[in-house]
């Protein structure tokens, strides 16, 4: 029919559009391409488990991978009218480091994360990954980072293997170079005994597994994860935890907010207590131990979350 060469040229158009042709190949007009973990090494000893593969679709060089300065995001509530969800937050995470941000439920990590990854648009502010704006570059921070949230959708009818596959396809992935990863995702992250196993079968840790999975199919340099322990057993949750040590020992920059105290004190380099939109502190734990005389990370959480809250309280008149 005369009507087929025109949709197909259509979705072709659209093909390139969100996986540009030169994906997988490094641009003519470029020779730097992302350092391995030679040139990043562990500072926190040992080899990495999860092998770094050079990956010439990301070919920018840059100090600091992140860049946050005064990031603010508000909106309009019909009942409580302007909401400041993100207040001036300012931050900066290198290659090869592991930021942690904790706060409790609605203190602005989601928000500050979303809108790195570029599915929220900031108020006032700026923030930059690999050296490109999020808000005037969001396509190109799409194609260097990793998203992983808590609640990331499964496909029910795709098996593990597939899903991750057709993530690894979309970021433009070679065929050989796509099933190197994919092999050793699944052995890294235990994951061989659900690969045809579909996503209606899978149980709350299986659909984290495969999440986490799908993040670094590609090897970005920037990865973000949004409580990545979330609903895995110790047995999972401890081999996730290694494999992130291991991403940063391959020079990744990552964000990585949890609520698990332990969690930070095994991988976070720095930390960043977030709460009503605001850093409370910022530093290495040893930093922040010494600095508010509290080695005990648990109660220093607590103690600046309770300082904070006692400073929102409404003043009360005195009665007459």
């Amino acid at each position: 029919m005369a009507i087929m060469p025109f949709v197909l040229v259509l979705a072709n158009a659209f093909i390139l559009r969100v996986i540009p042709p030169q994906a997988g190949r490094e641009p003519a007009n470029r020779r730097e391409t992302w350092c391995t973990s030679e040139t990043f090494p562990s500072t926190h000893g040992g080899r990495a488990t999860l092998a770094i593969l050079p990956n010439p679709s990301f070919p920018r060089t840059v100090s600091l991978m992140i860049q946050v300065e005064n990031l603010s995001k508000s909106f309009f509530d019909l009942k409580r009218g302007p909401v400041t969800a993100l207040d001036r937050v300012s931050f900066e995470v290198q290659p090869g480091e592991i930021f942690g941000l904790l706060g409790p439920n609605g203190a602005g990590k989601t928000t500050c994360l979303r809108m790195l990854s570029t599915v929220l648009k900031p108020t006032g502010g700026r923030a930059l990954v690999a050296g490109y704006d999020v808000a005037r570059h969001p396509e190109k921070v799409r194609s260097h980072i990793g998203f992983m949230s808590n609640n990331t959708g499964i496909y029910d009818r795709m098996t593990g293997w597939e899903l991750v596959e057709y993530y690894g396809k979309l970021y433009g992935l070679p065929d050989d170079l796509l099933q190197q990863r994919l092999e050793e995702i699944f052995q890294r992250l235990q994951m061989n005994e659900i690969r045809d196993v579909l996503g209606s079968k899978m149980s709350t840790g299986m659909k984290q597994k495969v999440s986490i999975a799908r993040t670094i199919v590609h090897d970005p340099p920037v990865m973000i994860f949004d409580e990545p322990t979330s609903g895995l057993d110790v047995l999972v949750a401890r081999a996730v935890v290694q494999s992130i040590d291991s991403l940063r020992s391959q020079g990744k920059c990552i964000i990585f907010s949890t609520h698990i105290m332990r969690e930070v004190e095994k991988l976070c380099d720095r930390v960043a207590i977030i709460h009503r939109g605001q850093i409370l502190a910022m530093g290495t734990l040893d930093e922040l131990a010494q600095k508010y005389h509290q080695p005990d990370v648990e109660e220093l959480f607590f103690e600046l979350i309770q300082a904070h809250d006692e400073s929102y309280r409404p003043i009360e008149s005195p009665s007459v």
